[in-house]
């Protein structure tokens, strides 16, 4: 199912298409259309199957469509940790970066400062705050968030908070808002500690259980761990060393593929692109010759990690790390079809460190790491716990008419 199936507003599939997204998740293709006909939900679903933008599409949606109360918090993302706070945020900020939907987080750890710019954030109102429990109950005791026009309160990691002891902290939350409002709930696990709790908070809600799909066992995984102006030598390089019947190579952007297939055709490799910006009949035409083995290489967007029919392709390269664990899991899953064997190499810049470390606990699985040659130079450590993800905070408010920068000030 494409994001464009769900009809949702112009300037959030403009947000949309600018991340890269073209196809839903199953976790997004089940929950979405409820969170968009008011209902509330408790999902069940593991990190990386795509469940943060399942709940901030719908929730924007409602938003640009029927409207928000700009002096008061309209949706509330309680979160167990800080780190998640920020990835959060930034998330939501890439994907309504045209809209003037307004967001700020607010997490404990700051200074007396951060406090101040909080306050002034959660009492002159907010589209969505996330935030983490303990934080929020602070400001809530000194009596100036603005909570009387919430619509929407998401709990997400459940389980995890519940764990963290939060659970007093979140009720004393949730006794302050308005009884009438849209819950969603979403949880890794089902303990019934987690079952209790959606008694108290949701009102007749649709329960969806995603179990989250592992790569086949006969895929061998490899990465190396790479510095970005690495990525295209390293990729001639194996293609040259190495003779294939046929490689699939997936990148994140469109502006990747045709660069890349364009440095590796300089190389005499051949190699052809596939992205949304081709006719259908040409895309059709270069999968032809890609099936029928006239062409080894092909380089394409998500548009062919799902459903793509071809039974022998024995190498899959990530160009980067994917968006989530359930979109890594289809794209290296193109290899080892059938009785086939396969392999997959990801290419980890420094960047993406932590996203696939995530991929990693998801899957069960360490993928091992592989050195470079040595003519391409040194390669970063793998230290996906140094937290990289989160410096310099997510995209600027370029085109935004108003929003929360992390700071907590409004721009108009």
């Amino acid at each position: 199912m494409k994001f464009t199936d769900f009809n949702f507003d112009s300037r959030l599939q403009e947000g949309i298409e600018a991340s890269n997204y073209e196809n839903a998740t199953p976790i997004q293709e089940q929950v979405i259309p409820h969170i968009l006909e008011g209902k509330d939900v408790i999902a069940f679903a593991q990190t990386g199957t795509g469940k943060t933008a399942a709940f901030l599409l719908p929730l924007i949606n409602q938003m640009l469509t029927r409207g928000t109360d700009p002096h008061g918090i309209n949706c509330m993302v309680i979160v167990p940790t800080r780190e998640l706070a920020v990835q959060i945020a930034q998330h939501l900020e890439g994907l309504s970066y045209f809209t003037s939907v307004s967001s700020i987080a607010v997490y404990g750890g700051g200074d007396g400062n951060s406090f101040v710019q909080e306050k002034k954030a959660v009492s002159m109102g907010a589209d969505f705050v996330i935030c983490t429990p303990g934080k929020m109950m602070a400001h809530i005791k000194m009596g100036y968030v603005k909570l009387d026009s919430l619509q929407y309160l998401v709990l997400d990691e459940a389980d995890r908070m519940l764990d963290m002891g939060f659970y007093d902290d979140i009720m004393f939350i949730i006794d302050h808002l308005p009884k009438k409002r849209q819950n969603l709930l979403f949880s890794a696990t089902m303990p019934p500690k987690i079952k209790t709790m959606a008694n108290r908070i949701l009102h007749q809600p649709v329960e969806i259980s995603i179990a989250m799909s592992k790569p086949p066992e006969k895929i061998v995984q490899q990465a190396y761990m790479v510095y970005d102006e690495q990525k295209i030598p390293l990729i001639q390089h194996m293609l040259k060393e190495k003779e294939y019947r046929s490689v699939l190579i997936f990148c994140s952007s469109k502006l990747s593929v045709k660069q890349l297939t364009r440095e590796l055709q300089k190389k005499g490799i051949k190699a052809g692109e596939i992205h949304s910006d081709l006719e259908q009949d040409n895309r059709e035409e270069i999968l032809i010759q890609y099936k029928s083995g006239r062409l080894p290489v092909l380089v394409a967007t998500d548009i062919l990690s799902r459903g793509i029919d071809i039974d022998n392709i024995d190498l899959v390269i990530n160009f980067d790390v994917p968006h989530d664990g359930e979109d890594y899991v289809h794209r290296i899953g193109r290899t080892a079809r059938a009785a086939a064997e396969g392999s997959a190499y990801t290419l980890v810049s420094v960047k993406d460190q932590r996203k696939f470390h995530s991929i990693e606990k998801l899957i069960g699985k360490e993928v091992t790491k592989i050195g470079l040659p040595e003519h391409l130079g040194e390669q970063p450590q793998y230290t996906p716990s140094a937290g990289r993800n989160f410096s310099g905070g997510g995209k600027s408010g370029a085109g935004k008419k108003r929003y929360f920068n992390n700071k907590g000030s409004r721009h108009q």
